[in-house]
């Protein structure tokens, strides 16, 4: 298990590496040009939802991005929230 942060627009080669490699049972947090990503009916969004990661995005950077329609399955957080999932996930992979 491993906790994903994705701070890459959904056109970057990083976002598709990132894909290639978390699985289920991993965890996706999407900021800064990540929070692209979690927009509702997108390519992104439902490539992201198709790997079976818990999917997240820092609900400040979906504000900042104007990302007001999230997907379905993807839960806003805060940086607490980040916190608390950097806890549970003992394994971290940052992509850029």
């Amino acid at each position: 298990m491993i906790l994903h942060t994705l701070n890459a627009s959904p056109s970057s080669a990083a976002f598709s590496e990132c894909l290639r490699i978390i699985d289920a049972g991993d965890a996706l947090v999407l900021m800064g040009d990540g929070a692209y990503a979690a927009l509702a009916n997108t390519d992104a969004s439902r490539a992201l939802q198709c790997t079976g990661a818990a999917l997240y995005v820092l609900a400040a950077d979906a504000q900042a991005s104007g990302v007001s329609d999230v997907a379905d399955g993807v839960g806003r957080i805060d940086m607490d929230g980040l916190v608390a999932l950097t806890e549970d996930f003992p394994r971290q992979q940052a992509w850029y």
